[in-house]
């Protein structure tokens, strides 16, 4: 299947590039009060895990507007990538988990400690996550579910759902951010398989990238 591509469009997201010898490329960005510094390998084997999401980006300025606090929530981000939005959860109080396939734990990994100080570790957690295979060692009760620029791969979809089945109760709250890609069947999976199994709204939106951001919440019996 054909992958995502990444928007080479500006962001007003305050960032600055800087390149560095190592084909290494730090990106900074200023959220909620806080810099932000992304690190990426250029030249590596992670393809589309290395690109920081236009989306991603959008979610991170919907907490700053919207003045989420994360303090005292357990969290968890699937399809973490390069980290940015479940590091910033975690500057704004979270005890987060980034998670991922395994190969890109290392990147992740060394994003959080660079942005994350010695007394926030404790509320930091790095690990794989193989959606619909390796999700019921994970625990049931998060209070926010995050992901950006996860929904592209409609082989992988009945996956996803069975991991937010066991990650989610009643009081879970899931933010999704998504470019809405008719081709990667990412508007089928908002319109006709998130809806057997959970309510959503639209609650920002971003038109000029055709971008989407979900409030989801977990189906009960009446």
């Amino acid at each position: 299947m054909e992958e995502p591509q990444e928007n080479q469009q500006p962001s007003s997201s305050n960032e600055e590039q800087t390149p560095k010898a190592s084909s290494k490329l730090e990106t900074f960005f200023d959220f909620c009060g806080h810099n932000v510094c992304i690190t990426r390998e250029i030249k590596s084997t992670l393809g589309i895990s290395a690109i920081i999401w236009e989306a991603g980006k959008v979610l991170c300025r919907y907490f700053e507007n919207e003045q989420i606090d994360f303090s005292g929530k357990k969290v968890i981000e699937l399809g973490a990538g390069t980290g940015l939005v479940g590091i910033l959860a975690i500057l704004l109080g979270g005890d987060v988990t980034l998670t991922d396939q395994p190969f890109v734990l290392n990147q992740l990994e060394y994003n959080v400690s660079k942005n994350i100080t010695s007394d926030m570790m404790p509320r930091a957690k790095v690990s794989a996550l193989m959606w619909g295979k390796d999700h019921e060692q994970f625990p049931t009760d998060y209070d926010y579910i995050l992901g950006s620029d996860i929904i592209y791969r409609p082989s992988e979809f009945h996956f996803l759902i069975a991991t937010l089945q066991h990650l989610s109760n009643q009081n879970t709250i899931i933010y999704f951010c998504s470019k809405m890609r008719v081709e990667m069947g990412t508007v089928d999976f908002y319109e006709k398989v998130l809806p057997e199994y959970f309510d959503s709204e639209i609650v920002h939106t971003v038109p000029k990238y055709q971008i989407n951001l979900y409030k989801i919440t977990k189906k009960y019996p009446v």
